[in-house]
């Protein structure tokens, strides 16, 4: 069975990239395009990855991984921080489920490397 990525990201074309690259890696994608809607995404689809952008409308991605560490049904699932924010990159690390951090843009191969890397 193919594991179930979720990309939480609000640029419709880096959904879309992202869709498309892990896709063709086999990947099971589910995307959402706010904060505000992840967690629901998150409860609905349980999966077994997670690449979250960090500036989103609604509740960024900071918040968001507040919440996802704190809540038990979620705090195991491994996280991918992508981001244009170079400096967000430290506020991340205190995370034990933060397991890599793309900058944007980024190179295909390099991220479905990283994602069958930590699945």
């Amino acid at each position: 069975m193919a594991k179930k990525v979720l990309v939480v990201d609000d640029e419709p074309e880096m959904l879309n990239l992202m869709r498309f690259t892990l896709e063709q890696g086999k990947f099971d994608v589910v995307t959402c395009d706010s904060g505000r809607h992840a967690w629901n995404a998150i409860i609905e689809n349980k999966p077994d990855l997670i690449l979250l952008d960090v500036m989103l409308p609604g509740i960024d991605g900071y918040s968001l991984q507040i919440k996802i560490s704190q809540d038990e049904a979620t705090k195991a699932i491994p996280i991918i921080v992508m981001t244009a924010l170079e400096p967000s990159r430290t506020l991340f690390k205190k995370f034990e489920q933060v397991k890599g951090f793309m900058t944007k843009p980024f190179k295909t191969d390099e991220l479905l490397q990283k994602v069958e890397e930590i699945l």
